[in-house]
């Protein structure tokens, strides 16, 4: 009996009969689905941890076909026949067949010694598919069995199979691995359970065993980072000062407050008549301008950067949001908004965040187990081809179950604590009416968060450190110098 069954055993002696009556009632009401607020707890992915575990393979393919068996050196029949001879003092006879046996054709000869069909006979029997020279032990085909390589685009790193193009889409072409003995197949075949193995027999596909390659066929006008739109608004020419643009971008953005909420504080406060309009014309005017300002000084990368995507909604759809955060200075390298969580918007969010890096620097990617991340540090590490390739180390749930989660899971509680602090600042808004407004206010985020925001982590500084804000006490003052120099 198990501790638990014991626990509720003992438990019983707490109630009454009628009690434990109703409580078995209503146990059974449980085991038999009778009750829809109640589900007993799906233990499935527990016992078959590997079921539809899909991932992206880390180890790329080879491009070049493997060497093959050095090709044996031609020798002269006639000479081994009488080299025989002298050794053993009689003549070599030819091959004296049965009469059941196959003949060998008359055309061929032994591609070694040229030795003619008398000296030739079948090595495998009945299926005549293998043949063997008397004069020189040589064995070769009868046939050529297998289409030769040179067309093969990709090789398996394990078993050096030709890789067979398995799917074709327009953004990828998936290449898959077909030996049934290749050292990775049998590999993911052994860590599957007893239970996971019945299921296998009968739903192979159910399981991802064999090698594969996927090669992403992006252009580079695809892979474009997400930016703010022009602004109608021309900050140079708006009624307000410079002063009212710092307090508008400082409730708005700096302390998360809503644009409606903006204006009326701005009027009740400080006597400035500003619509919600205007709040969010502003914000959108700034945004065109910080977007470049960002990424002109967000500075190098550190070794070790950590990324994940978070969720918005823009027009009543779901929105990702993808950031990547260096690990000692904990700035914001890259921001991307996208209406998925593929693979493209992987690439552009990783590609900006590896942008400042220098030639020669060894990266590693923290994430977690979103297979887009493996799939797109292999197209980077594709385009690059240098010899530092970008390391990905994965953090799987919320929990450590093994060795690679507990020793990066600090990396990846960084980008965490960041999508936190983002929802802090885009909840205000409950959702965005146009995918420009969300890029607007993320952007303004990011300028907030690396130049304008305290880490009490940094010694209460800003990750990235501005010499023309250092005079500067007022954070609407900050704001609009800041709005001044990306202008």
């Amino acid at each position: 009996m198990t501790k638990i069954a014991r626990f509720i055993i003992w438990i019983c002696s707490k109630f009454t009969k009628n009690e434990i009556e109703q409580i078995i009632k209503g146990l059974e009401d449980v085991l038999h689905d009778r009750n829809p607020e109640v589900k007993p707890k799906d233990d499935f992915k527990e016992k078959h941890p590997l079921y539809r575990d899909f991932f992206v393979d880390p180890k790329p393919p080879l491009t070049e076909p493997p060497v093959l068996k050095k090709a044996p050196e031609p020798k002269n029949y006639k000479v081994l026949l009488a080299l025989y001879e002298a050794e053993h003092g009689k003549p070599l006879k030819p091959i004296k067949l049965r009469s059941k046996s196959p003949v060998v054709p008359r055309q061929i000869i032994c591609p070694v010694c040229n030795a003619p069909r008398g000296y030739l006979y079948f090595n495998d029997g009945k299926k005549k598919s293998q043949l063997k020279c008397k004069v020189c032990n040589h064995l070769f085909q009868v046939e050529q069995r297998f289409r030769k390589n040179d067309k093969s685009k990709y090789f398996c790193p394990y078993c050096n199979h030709a890789l067979f193009r398995w799917k074709n889409r327009k953004e990828v072409t998936i290449y898959k691995c077909c030996n049934d003995d290749c050292q990775h197949r049998m590999q993911a075949l052994a860590k599957l359970n007893p239970s996971e193995r019945a299921i296998q027999k009968k739903r192979s596909s159910q399981f991802k065993l064999c090698y594969q390659y996927r090669e992403y066929h992006y252009k580079p006008q695809e892979l474009v980072h997400s930016a703010p739109q022009r602004p109608t608004v021309d900050l140079t020419k708006i009624h307000n000062s410079e002063n009212v643009l710092g307090l508008v971008l400082a409730f708005y953005v700096s302390f998360a407050v809503p644009a409606r909420k903006t204006a009326a504080i701005l009027k009740s406060v400080f006597n400035i008549k500003v619509s919600y309009q205007t709040v969010l014309n502003y914000a959108a005017a700034a945004a065109f301008y910080c977007h470049t300002f960002n990424l002109a000084h967000k500075g190098q990368i550190d070794s070790i950067s950590a990324g994940d995507e978070t969720y918005i909604k823009v027009m009543g759809k779901y929105q990702y949001v993808f950031f990547f955060i260096s690990s000692r200075n904990l700035k914001i390298t890259a921001y991307h908004v996208a209406d998925n969580r593929g693979t493209q918007p992987a690439i552009i969010a990783m590609n900006e965040a590896l942008r400042t890096a220098t030639p020669g620097q060894k990266i590693t990617l923290v994430t977690d187990g979103n297979p887009s991340y493996p799939a797109g540090i292999h197209f980077l590490n594709a385009q690059k081809g240098d010899l530092t390739p970008i390391q990905h180390q994965k953090v799987i749930g919320l929990q450590n179950l093994d060795a690679e989660s507990e020793e990066w899971r600090p990396f990846k509680q960084l980008i965490e604590r960041l999508n936190r602090t983002y929802k802090y600042h885009v909840r205000p808004a409950a959702g965005f009416n146009s995918n420009n407004g969300a890029v607007a206010l993320t952007t303004l985020f990011v300028t907030h968060y690396n130049f304008l925001r305290p880490h009490m982590s940094l010694l209460y500084k800003t990750p990235i450190h501005l010499p023309e804000l250092a005079t500067i006490s007022t954070i609407q003052g900050k704001w609009a110098k800041i709005i001044s120099l990306a202008a």
